[in-house]
């Protein structure tokens, strides 16, 4: 497909406290709503979420998320949403209680999609499309939708409120952005969004990450303390608004296949962040570009500084062996995967010697700094 494709949400909102006044904006799309949220996040921001709908006249429906954006999960809720017959689905939490909501209202005749991000870990908030996995939490698929969601409202102060590791494994997702945009482009790969990337994809591709190198360090220090700094509002809007827009209409490579398949493999990396085992996947492609040392040791001293996994030991499997790195790189090269918008579609093969050479970097570059 020739045609360059751009789309997005309907309405962004960032601003401190926005989760108590979420009612003055959802109250614009309907009359009853179904909010969704886990067990965790109803007391952090579930139930605020839910009164403000109620100040503002909406009649509410309550559903708890069990943690995985399964199949079986989506279609449970929306049986719920259905059989009360709401006209808007609010998605409260993480990036899978936020996919899950999007598959919600996917299923559904007619409703307004409101998402409300506790942290800024993922990229999802903003996309039309959700991570799908199996209940045991292995990458199944992406689900792709009509529509991106109507509303986004995000709030800082809740995120500030959030452990700092959360906010590093999104700068990470958001790292890869401009990383795989590029690489899509230059291999006239398709988007996200169906087709060629425009200028617009393009251009907020590359300012997520300047902004994530200018500020993403300063806003890591500023969560520690759970303080809204202008640097932990700027790596806020890049982790959500800049790497959603920018990963949907410029494109993605491989740095998220390789997420994708590290989530075959048992063990501790099983409870690794999205991000996190992003984080690898963007050396990973670095390497597999050729890209020189000064380059790949800019992406790693930003990652070290932020604890994200660099190296084989960080993601817990130091001992890997060839063969289970193998079965990483086929189901990240698999067809419908998004490394085949590379230049030049790589082997499993090629991409399991870039994963090596890619650990060997970054041991390298941990000696050097001692």
């Amino acid at each position: 497909m020739n045609e360059k494709i751009f789309i997005s949400p309907s309405k962004y909102v960032q601003g401190k406290d926005v989760t108590d006044s979420a009612g003055k904006y959802v109250a614009d799309f309907g009359k009853k709503a179904l909010v969704i949220a886990d067990e965790i996040v109803w007391d952090i921001a579930g139930n605020r979420v839910s009164g403000s709908l109620k100040e503002a006249g909406l009649d509410i429906v309550e559903e708890k998320f069990s943690g995985e954006a399964s199949e079986t999960e989506i279609k449970r809720i929306a049986d719920v949403a259905n059989e009360n017959n709401v006209d808007i689905v609010v998605g409260v939490g993480g990036g899978k209680a936020l996919d899950t909501t999007k598959g919600v209202r996917d299923l559904m005749n007619e409703a307004a999609c409101v998402i409300v991000p506790t942290t800024a870990s993922t990229d999802a908030p903003t996309s039309a499309l959700s991570v799908i996995y199996t209940e045991g939490g292995v990458f199944e698929r992406y689900s792709f939708f009509k529509t991106n969601p109507d509303l986004i409202l995000v709030d800082p102060k809740v995120i500030a409120g959030a452990p700092p590791e959360l906010l590093a494994a999104g700068i990470a997702d958001a790292l890869a952005t401009w990383v795989e945009a590029r690489t899509a482009y230059e291999g006239r790969g398709s988007t996200m969004a169906g087709g060629q990337a425009t200028i617009a994809g393009q251009a907020i591709a590359k300012k997520c990450e300047e902004t994530l190198f200018d500020y993403g360090l300063l806003a890591y220090e500023a969560n520690k303390r759970q303080v809204v700094s202008h640097a932990l509002e700027q790596v806020v809007e890049a982790n959500t608004l800049l790497s959603g827009l920018g990963f949907e209409s410029g494109g993605l490579a491989l740095a998220h296949a390789v997420h994708n398949g590290f989530t075959v493999l048992e063990g501790d990396i099983h409870h690794k962040s999205h991000g996190e085992k992003v984080a690898f996947g963007i050396l990973t492609q670095l390497t597999l570009e050729a890209r020189n040392q000064s380059e790949i040791n800019r992406y790693i001293e930003l990652l070290e500084k932020l604890g994200l996994p660099t190296t084989f030991e960080d993601l817990h499997i130091e001992d890997i062996e060839r063969e289970n790195l193998v079965k990483v790189a086929e189901t990240a090269m698999q067809e419908g995967e998004s490394s085949h918008n590379m230049p030049a579609v790589p082997t499993p093969d090629d991409v399991v010697d870039a994963m090596i050479a890619a650990d060997q970097y970054s041991k390298a570059y941990k000696r050097e700094r001692g």
